[in-house]
């Protein structure tokens, strides 16, 4: 991988894997740490420029997070976003205030396009606001270099110390012209060259595997989604034979999935991967019996996994890592530095404390899901395994509501192959992010017949994205839904009612746990 990187620093704000992603469409490399990462560390990695993300919090409160007034004297190029904008103003000498009024939303702001951050850039835009604080008064050295009707430093620069500061979110595809405004950061500020790209990934990937697992043995937690998929691959360019792919069959599976995994991965498959395929489907319902909660779910699948891939290890024998297809949104919704944990990733925040492995390897950990997808057409996978459906590692566990049966599981299963096949049949599966189906933990009266019917009811779900840290509701034609519904419940036993989810992420998650 390139050694250009761009570092983001986490103050506890929605969208700091949105400014990473954004960078990184820049072909810049870009990670994200918390704001606690400490100046001689950030010394140690070089980085071309920082960026201060948004926050909840009020700089002027004792207990805000902050870092030391030092990063801003390294002569390192910082772009501080929102809160990042009144921490950078606070440590400066400038002030701080509770605003007179606050800006939330789209918001029309004026731009001084002779800064270099706004070359290019429109005079007036719309840009995403987010704040009840605001820069009262500009620290020494500083100019501002954007306004709005009310917020009197919605940017301000200083550009011999290299500090730039936007109270609006350019991250944010709300905000019109922000991904130039971020690729001025990153080019004319930070003087990046752009050579970050995909085919460097792979390649620096497969030595530092190499390096690292010597000639021990590995064995990868093949799901036979996505992001495992990839990394198995990748894992068996990099070690061939010192590699065996673990597939768990836990029940949990879509529809007829198992069969569909070991086909392509299997001794009949195109790949020469040592395979081996464990049904344990009654082992992981017993688990789960009369739990509820989804965190515990989580949790319970991810030691049970790890739990099988240790009793299969033991059948291998001596085997001395673990590969995972961890990728970057499992990692920031498990919690990251001031992050909130959204939701535990069974691969993440799922692993129990005592792992019977010398080392996990996740050499996909820092990819976003389009990352991967491109990762995987670099290493030759063909293009239907590679933009297949994303499916969550706990799987339909996390797709049930409530607790987890066999029964369950067969309904869900049998009405999200409905699902697929429609959306397939109405050429809508290629220009969507993600859909399924899922059960909820509501029934209902229905008739059907001359019967009354006191059944379950499923959920539709299906989103638009690029990155799958945010999300926009799928518009799916009325007639397909209408299909879909009268299918569901004409043939899938138990169901007698069928919903749509409209909501976005935020405010919800993709999956419903």
């Amino acid at each position: 991988m390139d050694k250009e990187l761009v570092i983001v620093l986490d103050f506890g704000g929605q969208y700091n894997q949105l400014i990473a992603r954004r960078v990184r469409e820049c072909n810049v490399y870009c990670e994200v740490h918390p704001y606690t990462l400490g100046i001689e560390k950030i010394k140690e990695m070089e980085p071309k420029g920082i960026i201060f993300t948004g926050g909840p919090d009020s700089v002027y409160d004792d207990k805000s997070p902050r870092c030391g007034n030092e990063i801003l004297s390294l002569g390192i190029p910082v772009l501080g976003i929102c809160y990042g904008s009144q921490l950078m103003a606070y440590l400066s000498g400038g002030k701080v205030a509770t605003a007179p009024v606050s800006e939330f939303g789209k918001t029309e702001v004026n731009i001084d396009t002779s800064s270099v951050l706004f070359q290019d850039v429109s005079e007036k835009i719309v840009a995403w606001m987010s704040h009840t604080d605001y820069i009262a008064e500009v620290p020494e050295g500083f100019r501002v270099c954007a306004t709005t009707a009310v917020c009197p430093v919605a940017a301000m620069e200083c550009v011999e110390r290299k500090l730039y500061a936007t109270q609006f979110h350019p991250e944010v595809m709300h905000t019109q012209d922000g991904t130039k405004m971020l690729s001025n950061f990153v080019y004319k500020v930070c003087g990046c060259a752009g050579t970050w790209k995909m085919s460097s990934f792979v390649d620096e990937a497969i030595n530092s595997i190499r390096e690292k697992t010597g000639n021990g043995k590995v064995l990868c937690a093949l799901s036979g989604g996505v992001d495992s998929s990839v990394a198995a691959v990748l894992m068996s360019k990099a070690v061939g034979k010192q590699l065996t792919c673990v597939f768990v069959d836990h029940g949990l599976l879509r529809k007829n999935e198992g069969d569909e995994v070991e086909a392509v991965f299997g001794p009949e498959g195109p790949y020469d991967l040592n395979f081996i395929r464990v049904n344990c489907q009654e082992r992981f319902y017993r688990k789960l019996k009369g739990i509820t909660e989804p965190e515990q779910k989580r949790k319970i699948i991810g030691e049970e996994f790890i739990r099988v891939f240790e009793e299969e290890a033991k059948k291998i024998g001596a085997v001395d890592f673990l590969v995972q297809g961890t990728i970057y949104p499992d990692v920031i919704e498990s919690g990251l530095g001031k992050s909130a944990v959204i939701k535990s990733h069974h691969n993440v925040g799922g692993l129990p404390d005592c792992v019977d492995f010398k080392e996990i390897i996740e050499p996909l950990r820092m990819l976003f899901k389009d990352e991967v997808r491109k990762a995987g057409i670099e290493l030759g996978i063909p293009e239907n395994l590679v933009f297949r459906q994303p499916f969550p590692g706990p799987g339909l566990g996390i797709r049930i509501i409530g607790e987890v049966t066999s029964e369950k599981c067969h309904i869900v299963q049998d009405a999200d192959a409905i699902y697929r096949e429609e959306i397939a049949n109405a050429g809508l599966d290629k220009g969507l992010g993600q859909y399924f189906a899922a059960l909820t933990n509501m029934r209902s009266v229905g008739v059907m017949g001359d019967y009354r019917t006191y059944d379950y009811a499923v959920v539709l779900r299906a989103v638009n994205t690029s990155d799958f840290m945010t999300a926009e509701p799928a518009q799916i034609p009325w007639n397909v839904l209408g299909k879909v519904a009268s299918r569901i419940v004409n043939e899938v036993k138990g169901v007698n009612r069928v919903l749509y989810d409209c909501t976005g992420k935020p405010p919800a998650t993709i999956e419903l746990e």
